[in-house]
């Protein structure tokens, strides 16, 4: 990341620059709602003792105390006073601003900071509210950017409406709506059309299916057996830390999950999900570096299928968190996975899109010696077949127009998806028994996630073609990409956003008074956005490359 995407410097006590945007400060129950812990500490330490012989039926106060009781409580005041001019100073001295292409947040007393990110650098906002600020009805802004870490800009908290406007204006200055030069007025929230969401009863199936739950019933009768065979029945008290472990893991996932929907808005995909603390995300589609579709062996029985990706900041997060803001589906069928596909890819660069990724989540290479790929992926040939015997007819690859598709895994099935503009860099890798079966691995780098994009034992001759080829449409694409601004990118696949971005900027036209009033062209209800993949005919394509 550039400095001038994000920084984080120390000032000096110095007049602030004059700047277009005014300077504005969050809530003040900010610092109580991020610092109540400070305050159930002061409180847990003067009250423990008093508490705990209020219980055991003795004095409230020890009576060895009578005498030091004044100090004790002087001390305590002294200590919460400080506590809480502590978060009066925090308040205060944290202030932000959107002017000038920026979003800007000072903050510190006796060290000032200041933290700025480019809006057209955005690459994503969240809104988060944890039960207590959901409690206040307040959120925080998360802005991220091209950094690889930590969020470029935080701002806790907001009223929830505020932290939505404002999130409207930062995503619409992103996205490529313009203002007026030298004017930051505020942008009314962008209309959003929800595409899917995924039931409860689905969410719990898939968690009581899921991987973890295998290695559960695995790990539970590798336990029962050697209890039995050694009849040591010590052995299941080291299964505690592990069931609780395991439990958390569970209620962290499912509350995660829990209530996830998505939509599509002029400003991007918009996520919500949370039973508890609550999330909500807006990835600009353009900003998505790479998609990962996987699927469980148990989950094949239903049909399941889950989605991550790897998004420029999200990739460095905390496990439990990372995890959550880089699904982009939980758990799907088939179309929901092709919806979620077609907003990412408005472009998939094959005239047939739902055969190719069908052929990406479930295809096979033929089985016999000679027979040719019927699907289109180039797979590992069948002399490396002891190298890979399970999964020599799922790893393959395809090139598209704008993106390569990865597949790969018997068991576990994986499908990749790399837009060509996101290639960041590549590298063959070859070990000694690769290089004894004539076979490659080609990594592809992108952004830090949970997607690690990979083609596995290709042929050599293929990987080095492959390699040389990617480069050049990586290149081609990156050519092609002449704008940061998403909707700039996505605009000619998908009009209908475009025409939604600039609707709530046009002012209704007031009614003429010989006329009966006419509603407001804003209220009116836009016109769905039909996620899905465009069938185009034989003849549409040929008139397309002509």
């Amino acid at each position: 990341m550039s400095p001038e995407d994000s920084a984080a410097v120390s000032l000096p006590d110095q007049p602030e620059a004059k700047v277009d945007g005014d300077w504005n400060r969050v809530h003040p129950a900010s610092p109580f709602v991020r610092g109540w812990v400070a305050l159930a500490a002061v409180g847990f330490f003067f009250g423990r003792d008093a508490f705990e012989r209020m219980l055991q039926g003795r004095d409230f106060l020890d009576p060895n105390l009578n005498g030091r009781v004044p100090w004790l409580l002087a001390g305590g005041a002294v200590v919460l006073l400080l506590t809480v001019g502590s978060f009066i100073l925090s308040w205060y001295f944290t202030r932000y601003q959107v002017a000038e292409g920026y979003v800007r947040v000072n903050t510190g007393f006796l060290f000032k900071q200041q933290r700025q990110a480019r809006l057209d650098r955005v690459q994503a906002i969240d809104i988060v509210q944890p039960l207590l600020a959901r409690i206040f009805g307040l959120a925080e802004l998360k802005f991220e950017v091209a950094d690889a870490g930590e969020s470029a800009v935080r701002l806790a908290y907001l009223p929830l409406a505020q932290a939505k406007q404002l999130r409207a204006t930062i995503l619409a200055r992103a996205a490529g709506v313009v203002s007026e030069p030298g004017k930051e007025e505020e942008i009314p929230e962008a209309p959003e059309h929800v595409v899917l969401s995924v039931p409860p009863a689905r969410l719990i199936g898939s968690l009581v299916l899921s991987e973890q739950t295998v290695g559960i019933l695995i790990g539970a009768a590798v336990v029962v057996t050697v209890s039995v065979f050694t009849e040591n029945q010590t052995l299941f008290l080291a299964l505690i830390p592990g069931i609780l472990g395991i439990g958390a893991a569970y209620w962290n996932s499912f509350n995660k999950g829990y209530n996830f929907t998505a939509a599509i808005s002029p400003d991007g995909i918009r996520l919500r999900y949370g039973l508890l603390d609550t999330q909500a995300q807006t990835l600009p589609p353009g900003r998505i570096q790479a998609v990962m579709v996987t699927q469980p062996p148990l989950w094949r029985i239903f049909g399941w299928y889950r989605m991550a990706v790897n998004v420029a900041g999200y990739g460095l997060s905390g496990s439990t968190e990372g995890a959550a803001r880089t699904m982009l589906l939980p758990v799907g069928m088939k179309p929901d996975v092709l919806r979620m596909m077609s907003l990412v890819l408005p472009d998939p660069g094959v005239e047939d899109p739902e055969r190719v990724f069908t052929a990406g989540l479930d295809g096979l290479a033929p089985a016999g010696p000679d027979a040719a790929p019927t699907d289109g992926f180039v797979t590992t040939p069948r002399r490396a077949r002891l190298l890979a015997p399970l999964g020599r007819r799922r790893n393959g690859f395809l090139a598209t127009r704008t993106a390569l598709l990865i597949r790969s895994g018997r068991w576990w099935h994986t499908l990749v998806l790399v837009p060509h503009q996101r290639t960041q860099s590549m590298a063959l890798h070859q070990g000694p028994l690769a290089r004894r079966f004539g076979v490659a691995d080609l990594v592809l780098h992108t952004t830090a996630g949970p997607v690690s994009p990979r083609v596995f034992q290709a042929d050599a001759a293929q990987a080095v073609e492959l390699f040389d080829q990617q480069a050049a449409r990586a290149r081609e694409a990156r050519k092609r990409q002449t704008s940061e601004q998403w909707l700039a990118e996505v605009a000619p696949q998908a009009p209908e956003i475009a025409a939604a971005a600039e609707q709530p900027t046009q002012p209704a036209q007031p009614a003429q008074p010989s006329q009966p009033a006419q509603p407001a062209q804003s209220a009116q209800p836009a016109r769905p956005i039909q996620p899905e993949y465009p069938r185009t005919s034989p003849q549409q394509e040929d008139r397309h490359d002509g």
